[in-house]
């Protein structure tokens, strides 16, 4: 159920903080709650975000043996954070929750998601990969589950959300740099946000990144945009629509603002960029930018 796989979202966020500070589990419980109230409020599935991240931080050595042995050409310490703690997630809900509750496969294809999600370009095949053959594992329990299927919504026929965003980019001493906010999830990406009160979209993109890095911008095209489909709690299905401009800013301090899910805000040199740990689909746009700036191709 989608309140399910936001919930699964936080614990794994959660996860990444415990990870990378070294949090004990009491420590651990504080950032949940944190973070549950931040991205959830209302929720009401507080007790199944807090029994699982208790059973992954409590099994967490067993579960990392598991992952030794099921993926022993990665050690451990060499899996990306991500990738790491959605495999201690879908192994803990694979292993030891209650099968009716949990189903095996909807175990696996929760962590596949998250993977996809907030994980690189190869994450989705790596956590199937090991998640499968501990499920082969185990006797495949539940393969012969016939389940009810609910009726598909063509993806035409779906809900479009507009939002829009841009690549921002300044020019400073004789060099060109471009600004990224910095995920929780370790990816360094682009702000965006959906109008309000009447905004066209460049208007929602200064907007927007105003409040996120403290830049004032000026919108010059189109770069690109980008079309997914997403499942939320209260909405449902449906489709996020961005467009991306191209915005030039003045090279002043960037700062990340209250926006949740962010902790850092930064300029780059253009020559860093291919460095970064960027999503996929935020790759394109800003080779894209690039190129323009360079005069090897024009906005739209």
């Amino acid at each position: 159920m989608a309140n399910r796989h936001l919930s699964r979202s936080i614990v794994l966020q959660t996860l990444f903080e415990w990870d990378f500070n070294g949090f004990n589990e009491k420590q651990s419980l504080e950032v949940l709650t944190r973070n549950a109230t931040e991205f959830a409020p209302g929720l009401g599935d507080f007790a199944f975000m807090k029994n699982l991240l208790h059973t992954i931080v409590s099994k967490s050595q067993e579960l990392d043996d598991i992952i030794s042995k099921a993926a022993p050409e990665w050690p451990l310490e060499k899996i990306a954070n991500v990738d790491r703690n959605v495999l201690r997630l879908g192994l803990s809900e694979l292993i030891f929750s209650d099968r009716k509750e949990v189903p095996p496969k909807v175990a696996i294809n929760e962590a596949i998601e998250l993977a996809k999600n907030f994980g690189g370009e190869s994450s989705g095949r790596f956590v199937n990969g090991v998640l499968g053959a501990v499920y082969k594992e185990l006797g495949e329990p539940g393969k012969d589950d016939v389940g009810k299927k609910k009726k598909e919504i063509p993806y035409e026929d779906l809900e479009v959300v507009e939002k829009a965003g841009a690549v921002v980019y300044s020019r400073h001493e004789g060099e060109i740099y471009f600004a990224f906010v910095h995920d929780v999830f370790g990816h360094w990406t682009l702000s965006k946000g959906g109008p309000k009160d009447g905004e066209t979209l460049p208007e929602a993109a200064v907007r927007e990144i105003k409040q996120e890095m403290d830049l004032d911008i000026e919108t010059q095209g189109i770069l690109g945009d980008i079309d997914f489909v997403v499942n939320h709690p209260t909405k449902g299905k449906h489709r996020k629509h961005v467009v991306y401009f191209l915005a030039e800013s003045d090279h002043t301090p960037v700062t990340v603002g209250p926006s949740g899910g962010l902790d850092d805000a930064k300029w780059f040199e253009a020559g860093e960029v291919t460095d970064l740990n960027l999503y996929e689909d935020v790759t394109p746009l800003v080779t894209r930018a690039i190129n323009v700036l360079a005069g090897k191709e024009t906005l739209e």
